[in-house]
């Protein structure tokens, strides 16, 4: 009994330093959002603003509304007639679009982008 007691305090520890690894990333996340809500600064690398253009206002309505329902996005707002001028096939092209801005959380941004 005397040898099982080191045994079950060498245990012990290993289970706290796997522990302690393991939840290292959720603890600071969550440390990085305590301190954002209660400071009220922007932590870098939490949220993100994503960029959209849209064809015409009810295909930037369908894809605002999609986008929230699937809760990918805290907000979206909708910008009407954004000029765009861009090169195609060699040339200068215009053209008026609808602009959604997207604000999600960093995290999401690739599943946002894969769903767009």
């Amino acid at each position: 009994a005397a040898q099982a007691l080191p045994r079950i305090f060498f245990l012990d520890y290993c289970n706290g330093r796997v522990t302690s690894f393991l939840t290292y990333p959720m603890l600071r996340t969550l440390s990085l959002q305590l301190h954002s809500a209660v400071t009220g600064s922007y932590v870098s690398g939490t949220y993100s603003i994503v960029f959209v253009n849209c064809p015409n206002e009810q295909i930037a309505r369908d894809i605002a509304r999609a986008i929230l329902d699937k809760k990918l996005a805290a907000s979206v707002n909708i910008l009407p007639k954004a000029s765009s001028l861009y090169f195609w096939n060699g040339e200068i092209e215009e053209a008026t679009e609808i602009l959604l801005l997207i604000k999600t959380k960093t995290s999401k941004v690739r599943v946002l982008s894969s769903y767009v």
